[in-house]
């Protein structure tokens, strides 16, 4: 990758034009970390970069960027520019071609202002970005609180960065943002929700969330969460402290979280705060159930998709019924353990009671069960169907399913094991009524 974006920096710099790696690669390479991409910033017009790069396309022309594809891999040629005020709080009225030093200090932070030239090997620092990488600081460029009427999201920006780096914010960035944290609400919850799901899959995914607080950017964007400061919990279930304390601590004890599993660790309790209750203990009745309307709540306000949604808010309705697992039948067991993504509700399950008691007991059983249930074959074609039903007599219908779901029960508790053996106990436990009617259950109304 370094060695094909040279090459790019080399055409452009035969045809007269200043070029350099740019932003984010310069960071990651002098903090010896992996770079994901490479920015180039040149003196070369968009116009002219295309010339040069047949099959170049322009992805923000207006601002002078144009995607240059080199042996398979894009790389993103932005020409030096200075930029006039922000009227909308993320997008400049005007933009200047200009050169490197007026480029480097239009962008957000100093550590991202940083040039390198790959012929000289030499970093180009107009604005003390090798001082903060030195001394691990996030610093705005220039006047905070203007870098964030700019864009508003170089705020929660300043959290990811100083999260992912192990950077602290500096105390005038750290300030503004305070000052400044409402103005997060005018960012669409696309773009706060990209940012956020970055900082809660970190490796130091806890200080992000200490550092959301500190700053008063958490209370913005998720309320909920901020909630559960101070909401005491019974101390022989939970000697951990509060609601708060306990997530924070559920969700750095994760390994390896996708986004998905992060947030809903994140939001696993978000019910308790509304439910809070004494009676003979404190209890929070209904905490799940509203936990769970709440997390697709705020998913919805994060503009996640339906099946991401669905993912977080199943993390949530489903994460106290572990507590059940050693009591259930070996059907229900089995149903929850065919639960979508059931990996995810395991790893929630086992940092959530770390983050507690402590107690392992139903993690290791339905990870066992959870095993022997990948180890075997397809599983068995149904004992009998509807077409069996219809052949007995019986109507189609809402118990159709009601019936069939009750034999595959029986058949998962080693109760019956025959296609016969369900027929009869179809016939035993269901009366059939004559002229349309629908099949009605026996007595014991067990279905």
């Amino acid at each position: 990758m370094r060695k094909a974006a040279g090459r790019i920096v080399e055409k452009l710099r035969l045809h007269g034009h200043e070029a350099f790696f740019a932003g984010g690669w310069v960071r990651d390479f002098l903090l010896r970390r992996k770079p994901k991409d490479i920015d180039i910033a040149t003196s070369a017009r968009p116009e002219q970069v295309q010339e040069m790069f047949p099959g170049a396309r322009p992805v923000g022309a207006r601002y002078g960027v144009v995607q240059v594809r080199l042996y398979g891999h894009p790389y993103e040629v932005v020409t030096f520019r200075s930029e006039g005020p922000y009227l909308d709080g993320r997008h400049p009225s005007t933009v200047t071609f200009t050169g490197p030093e007026a480029d480097a200090r239009r962008r957000d932070f100093t550590i991202n202002g940083l040039f390198y030239d790959p012929a000289a090997e030499k970093v180009i620092d107009f604005i003390r970005g090798r001082a903060d990488l030195k001394h691990r600081i996030v610093r705005t460029i220039g006047n905070p609180e203007e870098r964030f009427a700019e864009d508003h999201l170089r705020m929660l920006r300043a959290v990811r960065f100083a999260c992912a780096l192990e950077f602290d914010i500096h105390r005038a960035t750290a300030d503004a943002i305070r000052r400044h944290g409402a103005a997060i609400l005018k960012v669409s919850g696309e773009r706060i929700r990209d940012e956020l799901l970055k900082i809660l899959a970190d490796p130091a995914r806890t200080r992000g969330l200490d550092l959301l607080h500190e700053t008063g950017l958490l209370k913005h964007i998720l309320p909920e969460v901020e909630a559960m400061r101070g909401v005491a919990q019974p101390p022989e279930f939970h000697p951990e402290g509060d609601v708060y304390t306990h997530t924070r601590l559920a969700l750095g004890l994760l390994r390896k979280p996708s986004p998905i599993l992060a947030l809903g660790t994140l939001l696993h309790d978000v019910g308790k705060p509304p439910t809070f209750a004494v009676k003979e203990r404190i209890r929070f009745d209904g905490h799940v159930e509203l936990g769970a309307e709440m997390a697709e709540n705020i998913c919805r306000r994060l503009r996640m998709s339906n099946e991401e949604i669905t993912g977080v808010k199943d993390l949530v309705l489903h994460h106290l019924r572990f507590m059940h697992a050693h009591e259930m039948r070996p059907s229900t067991l089995r149903r929850f353990i065919s639960l979508p993504r059931f990996e995810d509700h395991l790893e929630m399950h086992r940092a959530d009671c770390l983050a507690g008691h402590r107690s392992l007991d139903s993690y290791h059983l339905c990870r066992r069960k959870f095993e022997e249930m990948k180890k075997e074959p397809e599983p068995p074609a149904p004992l009998i169907t509807g077409d069996d039903l219809i052949a007995l007599g019986y109507q189609p219908g809402p118990l159709f399913g009601k019936i069939l779901e009750e034999v595959e029960d029986l058949r998962l508790d080693g109760a019956i094991a025959t296609r016969e053996e369900a027929l009869t106990h179809v016939k035993d436990r269901f009366a059939v009524q004559r002229g349309g009617g629908q099949a009605q259950g026996g007595n014991d109304g067990t279905v």
